[in-house]
């Protein structure tokens, strides 16, 4: 039981686990920075010019991790040292701790009057119920394999050990919230992540007749059903991301298929205008990609499970589909294309997801937070 008078916010630290690019976490962290632009930033190390101003702000403080040569491009490899990393930044003089952890950051050691407040994006996937699509056989080769479950292992129950560190657990959809409650043994509220729906919206021209993925190119977003998925309906596919998946994905696909690799915003926002349909074929968290496609008034075929289920109104934005499977993915987007789905119906069902409407949220909860004890472990 941690218990203390109700203190206002003198000092804030912002604590993330890696500032390598501007994803769907980093966008967050870039809301909450605009909440607390005063706030100390804090990340296991930090790659200059990868992250917006508005997140690096006066300066990042980075862990020991900083001063290994070009890591980060390799980064992940020393996963075994986040522990050690995160529990060694100091905090002593912050009145707020607020946390956004896919990995490690929940795990940040605060001092004992300060509150804590974890924006959990996930429980580590690789640690907990993913390692086979990271680390299983097929992809790093059996002995290898072997040696990194028992360190994942290893690194499981020392993130379950941590979990108390953190008063209170805000989660991003109702599925991680589970996902808390089953890992962690905490019961987290539910504020969604925020979607720039001011700048994501449809473009008033006809779309193209081309489908989209934009996504990480790693093996869980299951990109490779969405190469078979448009081979089968007969429809080119743009795929814009880049990650480790992406040599074999590109032996997969045929001549319909562009690989578009990063691109600027305006680029990927001209993109999701004028597509017929954004695909989601894998089990996403929340998913801020389907959002941005319905700010643009675009539809979404999508998997029926995970985040999807509370972004994606089945019938009415998009379809969502029960199987994770190449023909499950196919036959959705024939349904979709069936269907005359309204833009502006799309485009107002995003707009629930917006920056101001995360803002809101979180201050509601940090003002919880400090008003009232915490029961850790409750």
């Amino acid at each position: 039981m941690r218990s203390q008078a109700s203190l206002p916010a003198r000092r804030v630290a912002l604590v993330h686990d890696w500032l390598t690019g501007m994803r769907g976490g980093e966008r967050t962290l870039e809301a909450i920075c605009e909440v607390y632009p005063e706030a100390e930033r804090f990340a296991l190390l930090h790659v200059p010019g990868s992250v917006s101003s508005a997140i690096v702000g006066s300066g990042v403080q980075t862990s020991f991790l900083q001063r290994f040569p070009g890591v980060g491009r390799y980064y992940r490899a020393l996963l075994p040292l986040f522990p050690t990393a995160i529990e060694q930044f100091d905090l002593d003089e912050v009145d707020l701790v607020i946390s956004t952890s896919h990995c490690a950051a929940k795990s940040v050691v605060s001092p004992g009057r300060a509150r804590h407040l974890c924006y959990c994006f996930t429980p580590m996937r690789y640690a907990w119920d993913q390692f086979d699509a990271y680390f299983g056989p097929e992809r790093v080769g059996t002995r290898l394999s072997r040696v990194l479950r028992w360190e994942l292992s290893r690194l499981a129950r020392w993130d379950a050990a941590t979990a108390t560190r953190a008063d209170r657990y805000v989660a991003i959809s109702q599925y991680v919230a589970g996902r808390i409650r089953r890992y962690y043994n905490r019961n987290p509220t539910v504020v969604y992540p925020p979607v720039d729906t001011a700048y994501f919206q449809p473009s008033g021209d006809a779309p193209e007749g081309y489908l989209l993925i934009v996504s990480a190119l790693v093996p869980y977003k299951r990109v490779d059903l969405a190469i078979d998925a448009a081979a089968a309906v007969g429809m080119p596919l743009r795929i814009v991301g880049t990650g480790p998946d992406l040599p074999r994905l590109q032996r997969a696909a045929g001549p319909e298929v562009t690989f578009l690799g990063s691109l600027p915003d305006a680029e990927v926002r001209a993109a999701y205008q004028g597509a017929a349909a954004v695909l989601l074929p894998g089990v996403e968290d929340f998913g801020i990609v389907p959002v941005e496609a319905q700010a643009c008034g675009r539809p979404v075929v999508a998997l029926g499970e995970g985040g999807a289920c509370e972004t994606v109104a089945d019938g009415e934005t998009g379809v969502l589909v029960e199987e994770m499977t190449s023909e499950a993915l196919a036959d959705g987007i024939a349904r979709l294309r069936a269907r005359r789905l309204d833009e502006a119906a799309i485009r107002r069902h995003a707009e629930r997801f917006s920056r101001p409407r995360f803002q809101e949220g979180l201050r509601r909860e940090v003002e919880a937070l400090m008003a009232q004890p915490v029961e850790v472990g409750a």
